[in-house]
């Protein structure tokens, strides 16, 4: 069954296809989520937050761009409003997950040695740390084209601007991103 057909269903009132589409898209938003939130918790509270607002305003769905397009609009817009939240109560989050409540921390490799897999781990930390030290606009794009692989164009509905200024905000993400890498060069 295709998004549109699903959204139809959901408009009059059918819960099986809301679920349906909730499973289709519940990765993908948690994964916009701890990307843009960096914290397991809040990333699953914001998930949750942006599937409620789904729920809520599906009937309001016009189809101009794709389902998809718009769900990221609503994870990306329930994440800055978080983090907007966390800087005026001055909260903090820590970087010393332990890996066990950190899903992205677990990267796939072959029986690594423990030193292997602590330089590994050091390398996640100084990423994450490194990607929660960009401004709020160059986090966001770096979650949706380097994590999520999304196209220029496809970012560029989800943010509402010209995908030239998807290109060069990009850019200056991945020049800053590279700058704060650059000053652990050991781990990399």
């Amino acid at each position: 069954m295709t998004d549109q057909e699903m959204i139809a269903l959901c408009r009059n009132g059918d819960r099986e296809a809301f679920n349906a589409l909730v499973l289709k898209y519940q990765k993908q938003v948690f994964n916009i989520a701890y990307g843009m939130l960096s914290d397991y918790e809040d990333a699953s509270d914001a998930a949750q937050d942006v599937f409620i607002k789904v729920y809520r305003s599906i009937a309001s769905f016009r189809g101009q761009s794709s389902f998809s397009t718009w769900l990221y609009r609503i994870c990306s817009n329930v994440c800055n409003d978080m983090l907007r939240k966390r800087q005026r109560r001055g909260i903090s989050i820590s970087l010393d997950n332990d890996e066990e409540d950190n899903p992205a921390s677990h990267l796939p490799s072959e029986e690594p040695t423990p030193a292997e897999r602590l330089e590994e781990s050091e390398r996640s930390r100084a990423v994450r740390e490194a990607i929660n030290g960009l401004r709020k606009e160059y986090r966001e794009i770096i979650v949706f084209s380097d994590m999520e692989q999304l196209s220029y164009e496809e970012i560029a509905k989800i943010l509402r601007c010209p995908v030239g200024t998807v290109k060069s905000r990009l850019n200056r993400a991945r020049n800053a991103l590279r700058k704060k890498l650059s000053e652990k060069r050991e781990l990399f």
